[in-house]
């Protein structure tokens, strides 16, 4: 298991070469691989409005990433609407789920850098798969939308598994259905609930700040926090994984 990185401190790029020889990456979707967050929340403003909720005021940024980002379907309904029914809730939800469909088919657009990042892993022959807390139908959209179908070699939904995000399960089940090992993979992810999940599971998470407070994402236990895929801490915490893999190789030769 990699060490941890103290909550707030800076980590150095070397924390993801822990996990030498890499076996696996592990992507969330909603934010991650693409800047998903402001569709959600513009489908979520415009049902919401549909019922009046808040009185007819829009919901801000501040209340979708404090009650909504990152969260299971449950969760999100129970934290929408705690006097509601959960079923009536979950019907909202897939309401909800199916505006942002046709949202994401016209607007969505992958996270900067994300098309070297997805070469380098492919380049390096690691396994690879998404995992995440959205619906099934959901995640292969945006897989498709953003051509990468072909790139995992699995895709885990929270709802499917005992618990979702930020409980480890979905990342352990990831693992397994790789073959693969903890201390041997790392993660991409862009929310709280998700860094939790992945530190529960095992393994150094690269916390990707799109939209959620960075301070949140280092007191979830990011090992590494980056703007973007373009972003020079990433390629060097990347390189020294390289390093690394070369030393055990030629020790070995």
């Amino acid at each position: 298991m990699a060490a941890s990185t103290p909550n707030g401190c800076n980590p150095t790029p070397s924390s993801l070469a822990t996990t030498v020889p890499v076996q696996a990456v592990l992507f969330d979707i909603d934010g991650t691989l693409c800047d998903s967050d402001p569709l959600h929340h513009v489908a979520f403003q415009e049902l919401l409005l549909e019922i009046g909720y808040n009185n007819g005021v829009p919901i801000d940024e501040e209340f979708f990433i404090k009650n909504i980002a990152g969260r299971s379907e449950v969760e999100a309904a129970q934290n929408l609407f705690p006097d509601w029914p959960l079923d009536k809730g979950l019907k909202f939800m897939d309401d909800k789920e199916a505006k942002y469909r046709s949202l994401a088919k016209e607007r969505l657009v992958p996270v900067k850098g994300l098309s070297k990042l997805v070469q380098w892993v492919k380049d390096h022959g690691y396994k690879r798969a998404a995992v995440t807390n959205a619906p099934r139908i959901n995640a292969e959209l945006m897989i498709s939308l953003l051509g990468l179908s072909d790139f995992f070699q699995a895709v885990i939904i929270g709802g499917e598994c005992e618990q979702p995000k930020p409980a480890p399960y979905p990342y352990l089940n990831a693992l397994k259905e790789l073959q693969v090992s903890a201390e041997h993979t790392f993660i991409f992810e862009d929310s709280a609930s998700g860094i939790r999940a992945g530190v529960a599971a095992g393994m150094p998470v690269v916390a990707v700040a799109t939209r959620n407070p960075e301070k949140s994402l280092l007191e979830a236990g990011a090992a590494l926090l980056i703007k973007d895929y373009e972003d020079p801490k990433l390629w060097a915490a990347l390189e020294g994984i390289d390093r690394e893999e070369a030393k055990l190789k030629k020790a070995s030769e």
